[in-house]
């Protein structure tokens, strides 16, 4: 289950980074208007990163505290995440519809958050099978 979690991870990881690529060929953080907090855009795939290269680290020990310390990490993504998400859904292509997320192709959108919620699953019952809960 920790390396399907892993590859899930990757596989999250490449898709936000398309809709990252996506964001900011379409002007990203200069557009003048954006529904996405800059703050919000860095500290998601940052935090995701963070996490990962703990989830490899609990890999390579297999400490279950490292298992937790990298649920903890998702949870801040997982978090962030549904803020963009929230709003890019409000603004897509309704009247007031602006900014460069709203270059993103829904099945990106989709993939990427169905792939990371499977992440979190993951990891979230790797952390619980190592505890004994």
């Amino acid at each position: 289950m920790e390396f399907a979690a892993l590859a899930a991870w990757i596989l999250a990881a490449v898709a936000g980074g398309y809709l990252l690529i996506i964001w900011m060929a379409h002007g990203g953080a200069s557009t003048k208007v954006t529904r996405f907090p800059i703050l919000v855009v860095v500290g998601h795939p940052l935090a995701a990163v963070v996490g990962l290269a703990i989830w490899v680290v609990y890999l390579a020990t297999g400490r279950a505290a490292y298992a937790w310390a990298a649920f903890g990490a998702l949870l801040v993504v997982l978090l962030q995440g549904f803020m963009l998400f929230t709003r890019w859904l409000v603004g897509r292509g309704g009247r007031h519809a602006r900014g460069a997320e709203q270059a993103f192709p829904a099945a990106a959108v989709a993939v990427h958050g169905g792939v990371a919620v499977t992440t979190f699953v993951l990891v979230f019952l790797t952390a619980m099978e190592l505890t004994g809960t």
